[in-house]
Order: structure tokens, then sequence, then C-alpha cells
């Protein structure tokens, strides 16, 4: 009997062990999961997410990351003003509700970073060296680094972008504009108010406006501050880039563009309105699609056209993945970030459709295969160059949209742009020296 005891214990000792060896296997054998480590099994880390596609993508992939590391994830969704108010309800209590969270680096960034709520990763990011900090494109780093502090890592990328119709271009012998110059020479030429098609549309209400306005105005050679942090509106570069776009909408752009965001200017694109359409390149899913979208299958994509000091438009991290500063949990949610950002993990993302900010990811073929060709080169195109920031980087981000914002309506109402700058000027250097 005692043999046979031993016998069974041996016998199940090594098929204990083989199952084992054989989930160790599969791990190593899953590009996912290679090098994600088990030290923190057992953890509950608490992560509060965005409704945005890069979380229902992510989503897929977490119970890979949960079986590999023994970490329980304990996920929230919100909708992006939710998720702002629900972050700062947290982090401004000092409680431990979030190890990690999705937020926007440009809207939130500097006001986590400046209250103490959100953790320096520089710790973390400068010692993996196999992760590889210097992968992430330059421009996004720079868009969640202030003064050498590293307040996120990049999740989802973005770019201006302009999108125009194919089909209109090709009948009328038009390539699309290099520059800033022939991009209102086209809009010119195929407005057509009086059947309701318009040369271009673009955000014109005064806050939401501002992101798509910037890289007009880096490209006429202007920004926001001066490097001893005054506002830099009272240039000819800045009046020369809020003339351009004031004229350009007041004369090609829809009627009711003061009162358009990117909903309504979309709206106008896939309805088959407008010629050309310029905005962010995460929206390109929207027009061709052809559950939404009358053009879906006649949209070009082309790089951002060039103006007086070149083609400058954004390159921004529109989300990023950030540290609560009061977390128990930072090397588990680490563990975390770290995984979700890696190259095989991105690359994964990018197949389903998500933008990333790995260069190496976007020089891959499996980086791009989730993509229009077309719309990828663009990308690549543009990855390669731009301004890592769409607004002001202030800390009240809000109120220095509206400060800045304010021109833009003026322009495109055919009203005195040059005082509305000065106005704006004296407004934004007041409002500098109240926000730290």
């Amino acid at each position: 009997m005692r043999k046979l005891r031993i016998f069974t214990l041996a016998v199940v000792l090594v098929f204990c062990m083989s199952g084992s060896f054989a989930l160790i296997q599969a791990q190593d054998d899953n590009p996912l999961v290679a090098g994600v480590s088990d030290e923190f099994a057992g953890t509950e880390v608490r992560l509060i997410f965005a409704n945005h596609p890069w979380n229902n993508a992510i989503q897929r992939l977490l119970p890979q990351f949960e079986e590999a590391s023994g970490i329980i994830l304990r996920v929230e969704s919100y909708f992006e003003d939710q998720l702002s108010q629900r972050l700062q309800i947290g982090l401004t209590s000092g409680a431990s509700q979030a190890d990690a969270f999705m937020f926007r680096p440009l809207q939130e960034g500097k006001l986590f970073a400046s209250n103490g709520w959100v953790m320096d990763l520089n710790g973390f990011v400068g010692g993996e060296e196999e992760w590889n900090w210097e992968d992430f494109q330059q421009a996004a780093r720079d868009t969640v680094t202030a003064e050498d502090f590293v307040y996120g890592v990049p999740v989802v990328t973005e770019r201006e972008m302009l999108y125009y119709r194919s089909d209109i271009f090709e009948e009328n012998g038009i390539e699309p504009p290099e520059t800033l110059e022939e991009l209102e020479q086209i809009a010119a030429q195929l407005n057509n108010p009086d059947e309701e098609f318009y040369g271009v549309v673009i955000r014109g209400r005064r806050s939401p406006a501002v992101t798509q306005f910037s890289s007009f105005l880096y490209s006429f050679g202007g920004t926001w501050l001066t490097d001893d942090g005054q506002s830099a509106l009272d240039t000819p570069e800045a009046l020369a880039a809020y003339d351009y776009y004031g004229n350009l909408l007041r004369n090609y752009a829809p009627p009711g563009t003061v009162n358009m965001s990117w909903p309504e200017a979309l709206a106008i694109f896939q309805q088959g309105q407008a010629a050309m359409w310029i905005d962010a390149d995460v929206f390109y899913a929207n027009v061709i699609d052809s559950t939404q979208s009358v053009v879906a299958d006649t949209v070009g994509f082309a790089p951002f056209p060039a103006g007086p000091a070149g083609a400058n438009q954004y390159n921004i991290t529109s989300w990023a993945l950030g540290m609560n500063a009061g977390s128990q949990n930072q090397d588990a949610a680490w563990e975390f970030i770290k995984w979700a950002t890696s190259q095989p993990v991105v690359t994964e993302l990018q197949t389903l459709g998500t933008p990333g900010a790995r260069q190496s990811v976007w020089d891959s073929p499996e980086g791009l295969s989730g993509f229009p060709a077309d719309y990828a080169e663009v990308v690549q195109i543009q990855s390669a160059r731009g301004v890592g920031y769409d607004r002001p980087l202030v800390i009240r981000v809000g109120e220095a949209r509206d400060i800045v914002g304010a021109p833009i309506v003026t322009g495109i109402e055919g009203g005195d742009v040059a005082a509305a700058l000065a106005e704006a000027h004296s407004a934004f250097n007041a409002f500098l020296e109240s926000d730290g």
C-alpha cells in the first residue's frame, strides 16, 4: 500500500510539474506576455480608463496579462469629462482608489504633476533597457515630459491630417495641396455654396478650434508662449496665421462654422458636402466606414500642407497611462504599464487600428497592417516631424483655450483680427501670471 501511495504521489508530482512547465512554455511562446513577471502575483491593481478604442482593444488582452503575472486587474471606464472629474476627485482626496489611469497629458498633465497627484516615472522608464523608452517617438515623449518630470507613458498618438475627396480631385486634375497657399487655391476652386458643397471644413468653435489651428500657427512660424513663459501672440507670424485661418473658413467653409467642433465638421465631410477636411488622423475610421460615411470609398489622405515656416503639424500623445503618486501598489502598477506599452502589445493594438507611439512598430509591416496603406504612409511621414503640443502648455488649459481661441472666431466672422489678437495677447499674459 505504501509503495502504491508513493507511486501515486510521484505521478501527481510529475503531472503537476509537467503542467507548470506547459504553462511556462505557453507563456514563453506567447510574445504578448514574454518577460511579464509573476513577482506581484495576488496583488490587486485598480485601473481607470476612458471609453476609447484603446480601452476596447486592450481589454481583449488583459486576461493574458493576468494569467502571466498573477496580478488581479480591476477596471473602471468613463467618458472623457466623467473620467477627468473622477480622477480629480480621487487624486485630490489623496485616496489610492486608482493605481494607474488613462489621462490626456496636454489637458490634465501639468495640473496633475504640479499638484503632486501623478508619479514621476523617470525612475521606472529609465531603468528598463529592454522595454526601451527611447523607442517612443520624440514628440510623444515631449508631450508627457515637463522639466524632466515624466508624468505618463504614451498609449495613443495623433497628428493633424488632410482628408480629401479623391474622386473630385481626380475629376478636376488636382493633386493634394503641398502648401497652405495651394490649400486655399483648391478650396476656392472647388467651393460651390449654391450646391451646398464647400471647399473645406475645419473646426471653428472657439475652444475646440484651438488644437486644429495650432498646426497653422506653427507652420506660419508662430507659437503660444515665449521661452520665458510670456504670451507669443503679439508676433507678425501669429497674426498671419489667425488671418489665414479666418479668411479660409469665412470664404470656403460651410455656414455655421463658428459653432463647429469635430463631430459637426466630420458629419459635413461624411455627408459629401466638403472637398477637404482637416483634423486629427484618429478619425480616419469614421470616414472610411460605409455605415457612417457616404464618401467611404473616395477618401484620400495627405500630410498637413507646409506654411511659410514649413509643415509643422502637431504630433502629440492624446492619451497616456499615468500612475497615482499615492498608490500603495506602484511596482505592480508599473508591471502593468510596462506590459501595456511594450513593443509586442503596441504592435497588436496597431493591428486593431489604434495608433501607438513606438517608432519600431511604425517601421514594421505588422504595425502598419491595421491601417489603409495611404493613411499609414502619411502617418509615417508626420510621425517623423511635428510639434509635441496642440494647445498652450499651462495648468488651467480650458481657460487658456478660451482666450487664444477668441481671435479665431473674430477672423471667421470677418472682424478686426489684429485688434482681437492684441486683446487676447493682453488677456493671455494676465492669465499666465496667475497660472503659475
